[in-house]
């Protein structure tokens, strides 16, 4: 009867933790890090679709990277979404993110395919972008320069005080431009190249596409971003060109991987599975938010997109330059030789 009795009085208790555990399996704690101006919708939009309630966060991808490092042991976030793939392929590398294999790959590009097989599983592309840069036609006109075309233009005196580039610690962007020179020039000379250019630089950013902002409102001359960045002003009507370097340039692919250890495995699983899918890739575009390539075959690019085809890109050796060693060298390099230079 004592035995009976306790039961009864446990009841009560296991009817409370029934309704928490539920609540629990409906979150999804989500690390974005394309524009909040795409990440708000795509919220909404999975939301709607799942019944998932999404707790959202919005950093750059080395900003992102750290973060999760930093919470290995005790992770807090369940899914990564957007930015360049060199700081998630890191974090694949270093066993920071899980191995997952979605029914939607075939469904993919051969590009977002290799991102996932290079990563053994643990991270994918979502959409792909090259890099570039974007000036103000108006204070192009108003202070008399001749318009850039290449990346050595950039250094010329005329541009002193005048470019702002996000600082690639935080930014993946600017990382892909710091490999992407490397690749280029050679690491002697594109060492060399930055630090000329550090005389032009009048701010360096948290934020990959803060400087096309910049560049759009006239706070600064020229913003070095990924292109797709810059069309998201032009089409807002912002008297901005954009550039496609004439030596060649680089490009991302922006990835997603599910966080180690994640919390919400099974919810991470399925934002991982409609990200990827057509109508979810179809959300930035039609929010006038978003111009890159979708990973998606069936997905419609843009057509204010860069076309890739069209742009003289170099050969990114994507495993070399997001490999931990290689990123970690390059970033300290650029720490010790060229932030710290006066101006």
């Amino acid at each position: 009867m004592r035995r009976l009795s306790w039961l009864r009085g446990l009841m009560p208790a296991l009817a409370l933790a029934a309704p928490l555990s539920a609540a629990a399996q409906g979150e999804l704690v989500l690390y974005c890090t394309v524009q909040e101006e795409w990440c708000r919708p795509m919220v909404a939009a999975f939301e709607k679709a799942t019944g998932i309630k999404v707790l959202m966060t919005r950093k750059s991808s080395g900003e992102f990277y750290a973060q999760i490092k930093a919470e290995a042991a005790n992770p807090r976030g369940d899914i990564w979404w957007g930015g360049t793939g060199d700081p998630h392929l890191q974090a694949a590398e270093e066993g920071l993110t899980e191995a997952y294999k979605s029914p939607k790959m075939g469904e993919l590009n051969d590009w977002a395919v290799r991102q996932w097989e290079q990563s053994k599983g643990r991270t994918v592309g979502v959409y792909a972008g090259a890099l570039g840069y974007s000036y103000n036609k108006d204070q192009l006109a108003k202070k008399n320069i001749l318009a850039p075309k290449c990346w050595s233009d950039l250094t010329k005196p005329a541009f002193k005080d005048e470019i702002q580039v996000a600082n690639p610690n935080s930014s993946g962007t600017s990382y892909t431009m710091l490999a992407t020179l490397v690749q280029l020039m050679g690491e002697d000379k594109a060492f060399e190249y930055l630090k000329s250019l550090h005389k032009n630089i009048n701010q360096y950013t948290k934020s990959g596409a803060a400087p096309a902002r910049a560049a759009a409102t006239g706070e600064s001359l020229v913003g070095i971003t990924f292109q797709h960045d810059a069309v998201v002003q032009a089409v807002g009507g912002a008297p901005v060109a954009i550039v496609s370097p004439c030596e060649g340039t680089g490009y991302e692919i922006g990835s997603m991987s599910i966080i180690k250890g994640a919390k919400n495995m099974e919810n991470a699983k399925k934002w991982y599975d409609w990200a990827l899918s057509v109508d979810a890739q179809g959300i930035g575009p039609n929010a006038k938010v978003s111009y890159q390539v979708p990973s998606n075959k069936g997905a419609a690019t843009p057509p204010q997109a860069p076309r890739l085809a069209d742009i003289k890109l170099i050969n990114y050796d994507f495993a070399k330059y997001g490999s931990s060693a290689e990123r970690t060298r390059l970033l300290t390099k650029w720490d010790k030789e060229v932030s710290t230079l006066p101006k």
